[in-house]
């Protein structure tokens, strides 16, 4: 007896496809955007709100702004006037630095940037990059203040802008870094009159503003100095910014401590270290990995309150943009400049963020 010819063969499990809605950007869509009638809705109301107010945006900043203008032919346009920007990008950037001699904090701020970005890769941590630091901070020094190799000298009263925000800034954090985990270790410590004085120290300066401290800084301290010694202004606000930074970079870093198993101080005894190896070379180097994203959110908000300075009457990068808008020509352009201080701060304080997740990934060892 025949067998019936009209039965197909099945058709192998590998040459069926998924369906053309469970893959590629149809599936994704799906799984992530219209997986449900609530998300459904919130996709569709950001949809409308994103269709209301891009084009409009895209529109007043780009199409219809003025980037090189003047003043007068911006108040004839209805886009942005960038030109508050680039008209006096000189001054929000270097402040009262004397024009012809601008050249230096500029070269100053490449320099910084460059050991920066080449200090990123870890495996150049080494003397020679920590000379290569001194060095660096030595010839940005020589180049903002002058006075030697025929450098004309400059007042840092005159000093302004950009550089005054990256000095303050990367300066402050960089002290304030190590204070805090030597006030987190005396806080930790058996000894009471040193952990008395780092609690004491931590929580009274946990317990004010940063604004207080700068009002003291400026204001207080000189009251008790000597009669006719006076201490640079901007040397107070920074010690100001690092003594503030400190104390809370100490109590994420006694996070960290607290964190750690009984068994790796009794490890670190039993082959026979003492206090100082056992913190720098067992608990410190796993304590300060563990706590790494939130002391990153320590020193990003430190970077941004360094804007504070302008109560102290400093020039910083806020401070030279306020002035440009307190000019009769350029007033009523505040949405521009603010903005332009916005991307400004964000490049920083993400550069700051991105390293500390690259160095989260270098430093796991669970993959």
């Amino acid at each position: 007896m025949k067998a019936p010819t009209n039965i197909s063969e099945p058709t192998p499990e590998k040459d069926i496809k998924p369906p053309v809605i469970e893959v590629g950007v149809i599936g994704w869509m799906r799984k992530n955007l219209f997986n449900g009638w609530f998300n459904s809705v919130l996709t569709l109301l950001t949809l409308l709100l994103l269709w209301k107010s891009v084009p409009p945006f895209i529109q007043w900043a780009f199409l219809e702004s003025s980037w090189f203008a003047g003043s007068e032919a911006c108040r004839e346009s209805s886009g942005a006037c960038w030109s508050v920007v680039t008209s006096n990008i000189r001054f929000i950037t270097f402040g009262f630095f004397p024009h012809e001699q601008q050249w230096r904090p500029l070269a100053a701020m490449i320099l910084l940037v460059c050991l920066l970005f080449y200090s990123q890769d870890r495996t150049r941590w080494n003397r020679y990059l920590a000379w290569a630091w001194l060095i660096g901070l030595f010839i940005m020094g020589l180049l903002m203040k002058g006075g030697l190799f025929g450098i004309e000298s400059v007042e840092s009263s005159q000093w302004g802008g950009l550089p005054l925000t990256l000095l303050l800034s990367v300066f402050g954090l960089t002290a304030a870094y190590p204070l805090g985990v030597v006030l987190a270790l005396g806080r930790q410590s058996k000894m009471p009159v040193v952990k008395t004085l780092c609690v004491i120290y931590i929580e009274m300066i946990r317990g004010v503003p940063l604004i207080s401290l700068l009002f003291m800084s400026s204001v207080v301290f000189p009251l008790f100095l000597p009669e006719g010694m006076t201490v640079d202004k901007i040397l107070r606000a920074q010690v100001a910014i690092i003594l503030f930074t400190a104390a809370y970079v100490a109590e994420v870093v006694r996070g960290g401590l607290q964190g750690m198993n009984k068994g790796q101080y009794e490890a670190a005894e039993s082959l026979g270290l003492n206090y100082y190896q056992t913190m720098r070379l067992v608990i410190l180097p796993q304590a300060l990995k563990i706590v790494i994203p939130p002391t990153v959110s320590v020193l990003i908000s430190a970077f941004k309150d360094t804007s504070l300075v302008v109560i102290i009457a400093l020039y910083d990068i806020l401070k030279t943009t306020q002035s440009v808008l307190s000019d009769p020509k350029w007033m009523g352009y505040s949405a521009e400049s603010y903005i332009f201080l916005a991307i400004v701060y964000f490049v920083c304080c993400f550069f700051m963020s991105n390293y500390s997740r690259r160095l989260e990934r270098e430093l796991d060892r669970s993959l």
